[in-house]
């Protein structure tokens, strides 16, 4: 997905151009801008892969919707709609999110797998679902329905 996830992005910037939509042009361009920031920290990579490219989509819907809630504290609809739209549009860019049924079932097979049992072995319950489930369920959600099927 290297170069195809910015080619992706970049054609999509072109669109909301031409179709004047501001609220996809102004988040491309921020996921454009991240992805420029990751290129050139020092790491010395000059493509992102997949799973990089995931993480930073992630990244800055939990942004988002962190400022979201809190504008929506502040009776603020106006911004946290602005928040609100910029995570539609992040979300395009995800694999299809798991259910709560289908997280659940994941992750009682990762528990019973590794012979989990009991809130000590969230750890590596949740090192192993993280990767596993990595772009297709939230990290919080992830760690509940661990904590859930371990304290029951």
């Amino acid at each position: 997905m290297e170069k195809d996830f910015e080619l992706t992005i970049n054609a999509d910037i072109k669109t909301a151009m031409k179709q004047k939509d501001a609220v996809a042009l102004r988040t491309l361009r921020s996921v454009k801008a991240e992805i420029l920031v990751l290129k050139t920290d020092g790491s010395g990579r000059s493509a992102i892969d997949e799973a990089t490219a995931i993480k930073v989509i992630q990244k800055m819907i939990r942004q988002r919707s962190d400022s979201m809630e809190i504008f929506e504290k502040q009776d603020r609809e106006d911004l946290a709609r602005v928040e609100r739209d910029e995570v539609d549009v992040l979300e395009k860019y995800l694999p299809k999110q798991l259910s709560e049924e289908d997280l659940e079932s994941k992750i009682a097979e990762i528990v019973q797998r590794l012979g989990a049992s009991s809130i000590r072995d969230m750890g590596k319950v949740m090192g192993v679902a993280n990767t596993e489930l990595a772009g297709s369920a939230d990290g919080k959600a992830i760690g509940a329905m661990a904590k859930k099927l371990l304290t029951t």
